[in-house]
């Protein structure tokens, strides 16, 4: 079954917790108090947009995803920042208009990422930055207790099948050197609360719902029941880790 606008955005906010820390020393990084004018691009239901609105407010902030759905999500969610309806890979901006641009789980889903990291670079000012807040690599997961390793496996092959690299994350530093960009990398570490912290039950959740409408296709709804069932016992019983490498990237164009 299809997520919802509202599943979609429950899982975009989990996973811009998750990242929150990185994401808001890259924006001390890039100088965001400073920003006249900031882009997200594939800003999805608005999660991140509206953060950067509410972060330097009275700016110009625009998000642009090429959903119209999520970009309708987004308007009815906050009105503050300017939602566009548009393709990664050719801006609708002209050049050095923004001061930062900034993405988040991007380039994972990109048909043409060195088309579109070119574009960032192109909108961005002379001085400015662009930012890839996170990007993972299902390559390097780690899943534990052993009898969980097969969902990593499958949640790599689903995400091939719908079009998206799963391995992205190791790319990110070729891409922004590719465009002409001074690039610092890194990769989040991990951290795990068990037994689950309270709220951890919605993340888990929302986390599932994603987790089977990728792996529908591939294996049986019994055999998903019985994975959920099983990561949901030993996490409770401080057993589960589940880690996938998310790398991030800051960019400065040369001045």
């Amino acid at each position: 079954m299809p997520l919802t606008p509202e599943e979609w955005h429950r899982w975009f906010t989990v996973q811009a917790r998750w990242t929150q820390e990185t994401r808001l020393w890259l924006y001390r990084q890039a100088d965001l108090s400073n920003a006249r004018a900031i882009l997200e691009v594939g800003c999805g239901s608005g999660v991140i947009t509206a953060e950067l609105a509410h972060l330097v407010p009275g700016r110009v902030v625009v998000g642009l995803d090429c959903d119209p759905q999520m970009i309708n999500v987004a308007r009815r969610r906050d009105g503050a920042p300017l939602y566009v309806l548009g393709d990664a890979h050719t801006l609708p901006f002209p050049a050095e208009h923004f001061d930062i641009v900034v993405s988040h789980y991007l380039f994972l889903w990109l048909a043409r990422p060195e088309r579109a990291i070119r574009e960032m670079a192109r909108v961005v000012r002379a001085g400015g930055s662009v930012l890839a807040c996170a990007e993972p690599d299902y390559g390097g997961r780690v899943d534990y207790p052993p009898e969980l390793e097969e969902t990593g496996r499958l949640q790599a092959a689903a995400l091939r099948k719908q079009g998206a690299d799963p391995q992205i994350g190791r790319r990110l530093g070729e891409l922004f050197v590719g465009a002409g960009l001074q690039v610092t990398l890194g990769v989040m570490g991990g951290q795990w609360e068990l037994p689950p912290h309270a709220g951890a039950g919605n993340d888990f959740e929302a986390e599932w719902d994603v987790r089977e409408r990728d792996l529908a296709p591939l294996c049986p709804c019994d055999r998903l029941r019985m994975w959920r069932a099983l990561d949901r016992m030993a996490l409770e019983s401080g057993r589960r880790v589940l880690f996938v490498p998310t790398f991030y990237a800051w960019g400065r164009k040369n001045p």
